[in-house]
């Protein structure tokens, strides 16, 4: 089955994101393909390379990497939701004439399409948090 996962909830502030990567993982280990993951709203906030969780806690941004190099997953942070919040890739961040970007490695920014074109081509949009 194709799959595509959208993610609405921050890496700390709710389980969405923890619950949308085991079901990722679990999906993968049962021979099943995602073609997209769409971070969206607060979702975006996984994409950030700066985050610096306790030493005792989950890094769910090194672990949304680690997947994405693992499997060559192709996760897409929504750019509106992103600029609100402060996540910028190396081309935003010129183009919005800022100085630094922070996004981590393996996510890329773009638009609304790239979710609308996941919900045509899976048979499954599964989305996780609000």
């Amino acid at each position: 089955m194709k799959l595509g996962i959208v993610v609405n909830e921050g890496p700390y502030t709710h389980e969405a994101s923890d619950t949308a990567y085991n079901f990722a993982v679990a999906a993968l280990e049962k021979g099943h393909e995602i073609y997209r993951i769409f971070f969206y709203h607060d979702g975006v906030n996984n994409a950030t390379r700066l985050t610096v969780p306790p030493q005792d806690d989950r890094n769910i941004q090194q672990k949304w990497t680690e997947l994405q190099e693992k499997h060559d997953l192709d996760l897409v942070v929504c750019i509106a939701a992103a600029q609100r919040r402060g996540i910028l890739d190396e081309n935003e961040m010129k183009r919005q004439g800022k100085d630094a970007y922070n996004i981590a490695p393996g996510f890329r920014i773009s638009g609304l399409g790239q979710l609308i074109e996941a919900g045509i081509q899976c048979d499954r949009l599964v989305t996780f948090g609000d």
